[in-house]
């Protein structure tokens, strides 16, 4: 849902961009930054994009809305100028990759290339290189604001510091939380599964290779990852970036060349090289995972059932039976406590300060960023003490499993405090300073630019005083 309404507020922009062209000779320019313009046709569309926005959340701003998107499109330009001054690192090689995801989008959408250009009365090739101006500003202006940010950190004595200046009427109201432990079990036939799968891969691999199919189509068919869509394509990135296996592999190659079959985290993959720029890799590669019969999902089923009822009848322990029968590595040898660590990893932010224990109900999703919704739907039958049945569900790589879970404890909603909820404390002071931060380098920023507002907009109630000269 969050990439649609991202590829639709691109493809609104756009539209908006390309009116804004066609009517340049009605079209005035309301404000200049550096040398960058934004003209009335981009301000407008803008503020009727963010006041629909904001009528679906049910919120209402107290600014006018013109405005208010005079202030969100100067500060789009002037990051995306300072990006430009400070070098800023961005990826390129994926802005392409968009641009051309969003091109299908919008062919797709309006039958044909020819219908297309028709419709925006110019060829398919200039449409494809105004996408990717698009999205290379908003790109260069979100890098430098990162750039800026991720510098930022608070340490123990600050968040304490935060927390004092909170009334007790602003304190965050924490919602129920969940504490608990699992264990877990993958099909007994993963060995027969996995060579399957690298059966297939290898018969993938050799058509790609004798010419009887090209690697984008085969992804496109066959790969379970996110970049199918691209045919198989992922943004350049280092080889840290990577898992090992992957990048092991990946340097290995020449431009051009196709891997063997490599086994990570996330399954099976061939790989093949685009091209390689400095110390970053442009690849695509074909994903597939172990699948199983239905028979062979059901057996970790009734062996877990049979453990539950095991603990039920105090024959052994919940934390003993994890540590001899449960196949998560990350949660067996502690009882089978559920940590985030595994979601950690996953988002390549590691950092043992940040190990959560406790998970809301926003917590659990069915995608790679958070705890599978499943385990909360086990949870909110369970009394604390209390044992699910096993269920199937996967892990955040998406390989199938089954478990069974423990609720250890609920913790019921309550207003914030330093001892139960300091982790949650520290982002709010995080973000507190980061904001802090991040409006004093504007300030500098915006005073040795140059910035021009027209005479009419120039009342407005901007937020940072400082647009006006």
């Amino acid at each position: 849902m969050k990439k649609w309404i991202l590829s639709l507020a691109v493809l609104v922009a756009f539209v908006a961009r390309v009116q804004a062209q066609q009517q340049v000779m009605l079209d005035k320019v309301v404000a200049v930054v550096g040398n960058s313009s934004i003209l009335y046709s981009d301000l407008e569309d803008y503020a009727s994009r963010m006041a629909e926005q904001r009528r679906q959340q049910g919120y209402t701003s107290d600014r006018e809305p013109l405005n208010e998107a005079m202030e969100a499109l100067l500060l789009q330009k002037l990051l995306y100028q300072q990006a430009q001054i400070d070098s800023v690192d961005v990826d390129l090689g994926g802005i392409q990759s968009r641009a051309e995801e969003q091109l299908q989008t919008m062919i797709e959408r309006s039958g044909s290339i020819r219908e297309l250009e028709q419709q925006y009365h110019m060829p398919v090739y200039n449409i494809r290189e105004e996408l990717r101006q698009l999205l290379t500003e908003q790109a260069y202006a979100q890098g430098m604001q990162g750039e800026v940010t991720s510098k930022v950190t608070v340490t123990p004595g600050e968040v304490e510091r935060y927390f004092k200046t909170l009334s007790r009427d602003s304190l965050p109201m924490i919602p129920e939380q969940y504490v608990y432990a699992q264990i877990t079990k993958y099909p007994g036939s993963i060995l027969k599964a996995k060579r399957r799968t690298k059966e297939r891969l290898l018969e993938l691999r050799n058509r790609i290779m004798s010419g009887q199919a090209k690697f984008e189509t085969m992804a496109r068919m066959y790969s379970v990852d996110g970049s199918a869509m691209r045919g198989g394509e992922i943004e350049p990135t280092t080889l840290q970036g990577l898992f090992q296996p992957y990048a092991d592999a990946l340097a290995e190659l020449k431009p051009g060349q196709i891997s063997e079959v490599v086994e990570t985290q996330a399954g099976f993959h061939i790989i093949q090289l685009i091209d390689k720029r400095g110390n970053l890799y442009h690849s695509r590669h074909i994903l597939m995972r172990p699948s199983f019969t239905a028979e062979e999902l059901s057996e970790p089923l009734h062996e877990l059932d049979s453990l539950a009822d095991m603990i039920r009848k105090d024959s052994i322990t919940f934390e003993q039976a994890a540590i001899q029968h449960s196949e998560d590595p990350l949660t067996k040898m502690n009882g089978g406590l559920v940590t985030n660590h595994d979601i950690l990893e996953r988002a390549d932010a590691m950092d043992v300060n940040y190990t959560q224990t406790k998970f809301l109900k926003e917590d659990f999703a069915n995608d790679s960023f958070h705890k599978p919704y499943a385990d909360f739907l086990a949870l909110s039958r369970l009394k604390e003490g209390e044992i699910s049945k096993a269920y199937q569900t996967q892990d955040v790589m998406g390989n199938q499993l089954s478990k069974i879970v423990k609720l250890i404890e609920v913790i019921p909603a309550h207003k914030a405090n330093i001892e139960e909820d300091y982790l949650r404390l520290e982002q709010m002071a995080l973000m507190q300073k980061q904001e802090r931060v991040f409006k004093a380098w504007l300030d500098k920023r915006i005073a040795g630019m140059y910035v021009y507002i027209a005479p009419e907009f120039r009342d407005g109630a901007f937020e940072n005083k400082n647009w006006v000269k």
